[in-house]
């Protein structure tokens, strides 16, 4: 009996964090494929949504159960390491996609996303607030 009550509870739990993840996912956000680097070839690389706010990138897996984002990219810091088109088995899961390499002081990561989406993060990524322009606690610049 109780292993049928741990069960039930158990059941109720990944339904719950299913549907909250689906919730989640339904809020709307930019399709990408995300991998964190170092990764080998083609591999690791993971479909999923990006959101933008204002001091960070958040990604969501399409298959996690995770209640939050399972990646961030901070975007005070972050850089721009190359631009390149899909290679080797890579064209399995991309076809029109641009594939940016992306450094935050946290990781380092490799964005895929089509022109439309690209124009969208280079243009999020672009206004952010230079570091002088940034206040300190103090209220001095």
């Amino acid at each position: 009996m109780v292993l049928l009550i741990i069960l039930v509870f158990t059941l109720v739990f990944l339904a719950a964090a299913s549907t909250y993840r689906l919730v989640m996912l339904r809020r709307g956000g930019t399709a990408a494929l995300l991998r964190v680097l170092p990764a080998k070839g083609g591999a690791g690389w993971r479909h999923g949504l990006i959101r933008y706010e204002e001091d960070k990138l958040v990604f969501f897996k399409l298959t996690s159960l995770k209640l939050g984002p399972d990646s961030t990219i901070h975007r005070q810091g972050l850089e721009i390491d190359e631009r390149r088109k899909p290679q080797g088995d890579e064209f399995d899961i991309m076809h029109d996609e641009i594939v940016v390499g992306v450094t935050d002081p946290h990781g380092s990561y490799e964005l895929a996303l089509d022109r439309g989406s690209m124009a969208a993060f280079l243009s999020w990524l672009e206004s952010r607030p230079s570091d002088r322009a940034r206040r300190t606690r103090g209220g001095q610049a």
